[in-house]
């Protein structure tokens, strides 16, 4: 940080204390990082990942908002309205249990700026038009066009002025405070949110977008994000904003125990982030993938892409039968079973209490490194008796040869770098001795 900016830092830090004065913990005034908690969902067709942020000041308090986690939006969307009288109360126009924002009309610079720079060209969405108006406002809102990332409908939430509040941290414990981000997000209503797990109402942008989250950082915070997605919905993960650091308690140690917390920093590889013409998403270049010293050859213009909605990870059907035979003839001690949809390879699990061990699975990066899929990120249990191999078929035409899942990014920390354009990724924690449960949430009471 430029120290010279540091009285300027000191001075909005106060600010905030003064406006939110019911909030007692410190802040600390140069904070780099912002923190908040992940949760995993399995009430919808696939299981899904969701964030707290909090949304809205009433009675003195805060409160949040359930946002999923998409990696790929255009921008952040949620359920709101917007209108001209946002104040709560008798005198004003917002009732007490509703989110109200300020609108965006479409004759500023903001509506056309949005629109213009994340509406997709290959969407079968149609495009906005400017016929709403708003009561007391007298002229037209700013309809932007949307894609539901769970069920692929169309929607046109109403572009607003947005304040966001996330918790800052100091790498080791969240940090009871509200630090405010400032996008042009949008609100939609309550209806666009039926395909969602219960108690989501959002939907997160962190991608590459010049109008996702961060591109709405202040300074202090550097543009970048780490997400460690929890395996289980009785966990809590952890989604940190900005350059770190980020710290995960031992489990051979209590998390008051400070002194036992590992520095996630010191265990990541680094590749590439690169871009699709077609996406606002993340994409990394993987050129193999070896199962016991034996390669399955990525043709080198495949894609490759990361998902936070995809569950399982999805290779092109040239690739996954190459996999699927590999994976077959070094299991053969296991006893096949039938196969579990969308599964294609899977066994009997008779582990005499063991554990279900099998080969690691090594997605090859650039510069000779890998990403190593151990066997709690490649074998999914899908009942007592039967275990399956966690990749699916993405079909012969796919787009993108392979599309990472979110069943293989359980308890790996990703870092999603865009000052250097890098992925920086750990490969089960599990066996590091930590997990994406293990961040100290008991500041804020999580």
């Amino acid at each position: 940080m430029d120290f010279h900016l540091q009285p300027t830092v000191l001075i909005l830090a106060m600010i905030i204390s003064y406006q939110h004065g019911s909030i007692a913990q410190y802040v600390p005034p140069f904070s780099t990082t912002l923190v908040a908690p992940l949760a995993k969902h399995t009430d919808s067709a696939n299981p899904l990942y969701s964030t707290q942020i909090l949304t809205k000041y009433v009675n003195s308090q805060f409160i949040h908002t359930n946002f999923l986690i998409d990696i790929e939006a255009p921008f952040t969307w949620y359920d709101c309205i917007v209108q001209w009288n946002t104040y709560p109360g008798p005198n004003g126009g917002c009732p007490g249990d509703t989110i109200c924002l300020a609108p965006v009309s479409c004759e500023e610079y903001q509506c056309t700026d949005v629109r213009t720079s994340t509406f997709d060209q290959h969407s079968s969405c149609p495009l906005v038009t400017n016929s709403s108006t708003l009561p007391g406002w007298g002229t037209c809102s700013c309809p932007v066009s949307v894609v539901n990332p769970i069920d692929g409908s169309c929607g046109e939430p109403m572009l607003n002025y947005d304040e966001l509040r996330f918790h800052s941290t100091d790498g080791r414990t969240a940090i009871r405070d509200a630090n405010g981000v400032y996008p042009n997000s949008a609100c939609a209503p309550s209806s666009a949110f039926k395909s969602f797990p219960n108690n989501v109402r959002g939907v997160l942008s962190l991608s590459f977008s010049s109008h996702a989250l961060l591109a709405y950082l202040f300074y202090s915070y550097e543009r970048s994000f780490a997400l460690c997605l929890p395996n289980t919905v009785s966990s809590t993960g952890v989604l940190f904003i900005g350059r770190g650091p980020y710290y995960l308690y031992s489990h051979s140690h209590s998390h008051s125990d400070s002194d036992s917390d590992v520095d996630v920093r010191s265990l990541l590889s680094y590749t590439p982030l690169l871009k699709h013409q077609d996406s606002f998403g993340y994409f990394i270049n993987v050129s193999t993938i070896v199962i016991k010293k034996r390669s399955i050859i990525i043709l080198a213009n495949a894609t490759t892409k990361i998902s936070t909605i995809v569950p399982y990870t999805t290779l092109r059907t040239d690739i996954y039968k190459q996999l699927v035979k590999r994976f077959s003839k070094v299991t053969k001690r296991l006893r096949p079973a039938k196969p579990v949809a969308p599964f294609g390879l899977c066994f009997k699990v008779f582990t005499n209490g063991t554990g279900l061990k099998v080969p690691d699975v090594d997605f090859g990066l650039l510069d000779g490194k890998k990403w190593t899929v151990l066997t709690a990120n490649s074998m999914k249990q899908v009942t007592k008796d039967v275990a399956c191999l966690a990749f699916v078929d993405g079909g012969a035409t796919s787009e993108h040869a392979i599309v990472i899942g979110t069943f293989q990014m359980e308890d790996n920390f990703l870092l999603f770098d865009l000052v250097n354009s890098t992925l920086g990724f750990s490969s089960s924690l599990l066996n590091k001795g930590t997990s994406c449960a293990s961040f100290n949430f008991t500041g804020i009471g999580s």
